[in-house]
């Protein structure tokens, strides 16, 4: 994943519960511990739109938190620049993963 991202990646994320992160560096550097949450991480995407150089994509992300499976929709925002994301915009349902991990 981190090799489709520019060096100066912005990763922004809406939600409460979101982290977000300057750089391709602390991407990389957060990659492992996202990945070690979410087991058994999948996105399955539900529809794109592309115009010029910015690409929405909205999906359907699944995963198990703490041994908690959930499932959660969403859309990402992308900007693209010389075949690597720039910038990348995530909105979804903080309130909604909360109550399927039983945390709400």
């Amino acid at each position: 994943m981190v090799a489709h991202v520019s060096d100066g990646f912005a990763n922004v994320h809406t939600s409460a519960l979101g982290l977000p992160s300057d750089g391709k560096a602390e991407y990389r550097a957060r990659l492992a511990d996202f990945l070690a949450t979410f087991v058994g991480l999948t996105y399955e995407v539900e529809e794109i739109l592309v115009e010029g150089d910015r690409v929405v994509a909205a999906y359907v992300m699944r995963a198990r938190a703490d041994g908690t499976p959930f499932e959660i929709r969403g859309v990402m925002r992308l900007t693209v620049h010389d075949g690597l994301i720039e910038r990348r915009v995530d909105y979804f349902d903080s309130l909604s993963f909360l109550r399927q991990t039983g945390q709400a």
